[in-house]
């Protein structure tokens, strides 16, 4: 059965058309005072090469640009006789081998020949064209002339749009799929905000200009027209924002689903309450208002736009059109909700994490986290740094099995008792047991490994218990790299093992590294080889600054991030740095206190001199004030020694325990109250003040400011 292609208008000579004036969006869209022809579309060929001037005649075999004469012989046949055509772009040259043979389809849609009958006027064929059966280009895109040309568009244009994952990478494929195969223009209108999932947006519809896209005016230097993107709209030319009336015309086309053309009544009044009263549109069949309905709504509208000097739309083309719009549609919910998928697990994993590292005395932090993937950014990696008693601070690093919001869920869980029992000042052996308790309560395969330690600025010392997790390393101030030999350990959830606790030296200027097992095992490394080469790593990096100077802490987290290699992301990864400075013994003030009366002029006297052998006179009015407050109030319940100690640093901190487990609250004394004000001082005159709870009693502490 052969199928005959329709006509299609006849183009005047590109010579005689008037020249388009420049249009910053291109979106066909004229304004009133504009003759509706002065913009004519410039010729254009189809993508990537000319479109061809002659077609093979159905009826008669002859050329239908040659006017009925025939070919010359190339000496191949007999005399007269015309040499049979070859493809149907061109004539086949001596050097092919097979002039008969068909060239493959491109992707986009083919141009149909048409048949000397119906071929369009145009001005003869020189020898030239003859010889090489190829004509000058046509003025514009050629039209879809059979039913399978708009199947294999709209498969290749459902294809590009697919390849979208976000919102603008599937707008921009539709922009592109369709212009200038299917349309000149193109404009693409979403609802602002777009809805998500199964929520009901309030408020009014809101529709706002997402992207457009046009054939462009400017041409080449070989004279044929090439695609442009104009990302950004002109808010001058049309308008960007549009809200849709209730009951209003375009809220009967979008609720309508199907794509109309612009000539029909519904879309001439719909048209403008979206592009504006100032603007109109190509007349005829020569625009199609498509609406985009996504699985439960209409989330936008596309207007499809080609010029008055090319083919109108046909009625097949409104279910291209309507195939676009759906394809669109649904990709565009998709990636909404993909979008929404990855803030949720994006924000669950920053809030498990610590936002910022505190500053504690005598030690410094830097950290990095780093996802298994960017497609799962969520994992059940984690590091902490609190805050303990006595200057004290815990650092913790843990890693649930896994790498996904529940690995994610589970570690905030575990994080959070962590942060309870750390300020419970347990031993880190205890932590760890609570920890593996809470695991079991959690389910019966939560697993993950976990290292807790204490350091003592004061003392220079830290304390570590592990579960299952990869020993740290401490960089030495010298340069040393060295693995600390720390009982490794079941892992958390286990259940029904002990833990041990190892105390350590923790020399001023040395730096300890806690890290998970992501940084230091792969698919192509185990464990131990890891772990040596991050201390290989960590030795060398200290070489470049010096055996005198230790590394920065930023640019040393970075440098152990750099011996990751393509195959070593497999695993999420945690790392925690902590620079020891510590505090030296002169800078030290440490006292104990018999719980009598004397007791608060006692420590005031203290106070005193521990200030002037410091050189801060000018604190200890402030000073006195409140030790004799903080001490008046602890032994007044204790029946044992007061300690008192000063802490010198970039603050003065003073700390003062007792064996009574209940923590001071502030209150508002009443005017015949005889006490009760002595927290109301601590808390106007101190830079800072808290209490702590110790498994021997409690820890009130005060800071001011030297100077």
């Amino acid at each position: 059965m052969t199928e005959h292609p329709t006509s299609h208008e006849r183009r005047q000579p590109s010579a005689a058309r008037p020249t388009a004036p420049a249009d910053p969006r291109g979106a066909l869209l004229r304004t009133p005072e504009q003759p509706l022809g002065s913009a004519p579309l410039p010729a254009q060929g189809p993508l990537g090469s000319p479109a061809p001037a002659e077609a093979r005649s159905a009826a008669t075999g002859t050329p239908a640009g040659s006017h009925g004469t025939p070919a010359p012989s190339d000496g191949h046949g007999p005399a007269g006789t015309p040499v049979p055509a070859g493809p149907e772009h061109s004539q086949p040259s001596a050097a092919e081998p097979d002039p008969h043979r068909p060239r493959p389809a491109p992707e986009s849609i083919p141009v149909q020949p048409q048949s000397g009958a119906e071929a369009p006027a145009g001005p003869p064929v020189g020898p030239a064209d003859r010889r090489t059966g190829q004509g000058t280009a046509p003025a514009g895109p050629m039209p879809m002339r059979r039913d399978g040309d708009r199947l294999r568009f709209v498969g290749a244009a459902t294809r590009r749009i697919a390849r979208g994952i976000d919102l603008d990478e599937i707008v921009m494929g539709l922009c592109r799929a369709t212009v200038p195969t299917f349309s000149d223009a193109i404009l693409v209108y979403l609802r602002d905000p777009l809805p998500v999932g199964d929520e009901r947006p309030t408020g009014p519809v809101v529709l706002r200009l997402r992207r457009t896209d046009r054939i462009p005016e400017d041409r080449d230097t070989d004279g044929f027209l090439l695609p442009s993107l104009q990302p950004e709209p002109d808010i001058g030319v049309t308008a960007e924002l549009c809200q849709v009336r209730p009951g209003g015309a375009l809220n009967e086309v979008l609720r309508g689903v199907r794509p109309v053309f612009a000539d029909a009544p519904a879309a001439r009044a719909a048209l403008p309450e979206l592009i504006g009263e100032e603007l109109t549109v190509p007349g005829g069949q020569r625009a199609i208002l498509a609406p985009l309905r996504g699985r439960r709504r209409v989330i936008g509208a596309a207007l499809f736009l080609r010029r008055p000097d090319r083919e109108a739309f046909e009625s097949d083309d409104l279910l291209v059109a309507a195939q676009l719009a759906t394809h669109s549609a649904l990709g565009i919910d998709k990636a909404v909700l993909y979008g929404r998928e990855a803030y949720i697990a994006d924000e669950l994993q920053r809030t498990m994490l610590p936002e910022t590292l505190p500053r504690p005395t005598g030690v410094r932090l830097a950290s990095r986290y780093l996802p298994a993937a960017e497609t799962a950014r969520v994992g059940g990696d984690w590091y902490d740094a609190i805050p303990l008693p006595g200057s004290r601070v815990a650092l913790v690093v843990g890693d649930v099995m896994g790498h996904s919001m529940t690995s994610a869920a589970i570690m905030g869980q575990l994080r959070t008792t962590a942060q309870t029992l750390a300020g419970l000042d347990l031993p880190p052996q205890e932590v760890l047991h609570h920890l593996d308790e809470q695991a079991q309560r959690l389910g019966t395969d939560r697993m993950a490994t976990c290292l807790y330690a204490v350091y003592d600025p004061v003392s220079h010392r830290i304390t570590i218990a592990n579960a299952g997790h990869p020993p740290p390393v401490l960089l030495h101030l010298g340069g040393r790299a060295e693995v600390l030999r720390v009982p490794p350990g079941a892992p958390i959830g286990v259940g029904g093992v002990d833990f041990e606790a190892v105390e350590l030296d923790a020399p001023a200027g040395a730096t300890l590294l806690l890290y998970t097992d992501g940084l230091v095992e792969s698919r192509l490394r185990d464990v131990w080889t890891g772990i040596e080469q991050l201390r290989e790593k960590l030795a060398a990096t200290a070489q470049l600054t010096g055996a005198d100077h230790p590394p920065p802490l930023e640019a040393l987290c970075d440098e152990v991030l750099d011996m990751l290699g393509p195959g070593d992301r497999d695993d999420d990864i945690a790392l925690l740095a902590a620079r020891f400075d510590g505090i030296a013994p002169s800078d030290v003030a440490y006292w104990h206190l018999d719980p009598e009366d004397a007791a608060p002029g006692r420590a005031r006297r203290l106070a005193r001199r521990a200030l002037s052998r410091w050189g801060l006179e000018e604190l200890s009015d402030s000073v006195e004030l409140l030790v004799s407050e903080v001490v008046t109030n602890a032994v007044r319940y204790t029946s044992r020694p007061v300690t008192l100690r000063l802490l010198r640093t970039d603050v003065l901190r003073c700390e003062v325990g007792d064996d009574v487990p209940q923590l001071p609250r502030l209150r508002q004394a009443r005017a015949t109250d005889e006490g009760g004000r002595g927290l109301y001082l601590v808390n106007k005159m101190a830079r800072r003040w808290g209490a702590t709870r110790l498994s021997t009693g409690k820890v009130v502490w005060f800071e001011l400011n030297r100077g």
